[in-house]
């Protein structure tokens, strides 16, 4: 493991935009952003925990791959995301990194991920989408081109998230092409 960082360069405004702390309990589902991944997991520390679910094993190698590079700890594992293999309340933060893979996911194909997410928090816990909007800004410039998945309208992910049994939902931001949607699961 490093001493000293470097920073989180690239992927500060999602860190910071997730809110995540050092200690708590991170779970990332999708793995669009696997260095985003690893500078939260390096976030929560050696005091926390940071585990990763993926559709498939080639995101869960990008995923260590990543993890590996920032001598990060982290648990990864290839699950279906309507079946997530943790307890109740395990979770201080949900991040769902709809920046790859899951951006292809229709508006009814979120409820099962929603419903999973919202089981795995702990009451008060909050869960984070992430994703990408087409429009410019640093990701788009660092990919060569726009997102060819177009976001989901944030109204819809507002409903899906109220339908899955979050209580509070709000956009908390668009920036640099990305939006940032958080749910809370109320005591």
């Amino acid at each position: 493991m490093r001493v000293f960082r470097k920073g989180l360069g690239p992927h500060a405004l999602p860190v910071a935009m997730s809110g995540i702390r050092m200690g708590e309990r991170l779970l990332t589902i999708g793995s669009g952003t696997p260095g985003m991944f690893a500078a939260m997991a390096a976030k929560v520390g050696l005091s926390g925990r940071a585990c990763a679910m993926v559709l498939d094993e080639a995101g869960a190698s990008a995923l260590r791959n990543a993890a590996a590079r920032e001598g990060v700890l982290a648990e990864i594992d290839v699950s279906p995301l309507d079946r997530l293999p943790f307890e109740d309340a395990a979770f201080d933060l949900v991040v769902l990194d709809a920046t790859g893979s899951l951006a292809a996911l229709g508006g009814a194909e979120w409820e099962p991920c929603l419903r999973e997410s919202q089981r795995v928090l702990r009451a008060g816990g909050r869960a984070v989408l992430i994703q990408r909007t087409g429009q410019g800004g640093f990701r788009t410039l660092l990919a060569g081109r726009a997102s060819s998945t177009p976001a989901l309208p944030a109204a819809d992910v507002l409903r899906a998230f109220g339908a899955a049994g979050f209580r509070a939902a709000r956009e908390l931001a668009e920036r640099e092409g990305l939006r940032f949607i958080e749910a809370i699961k109320l005591r």
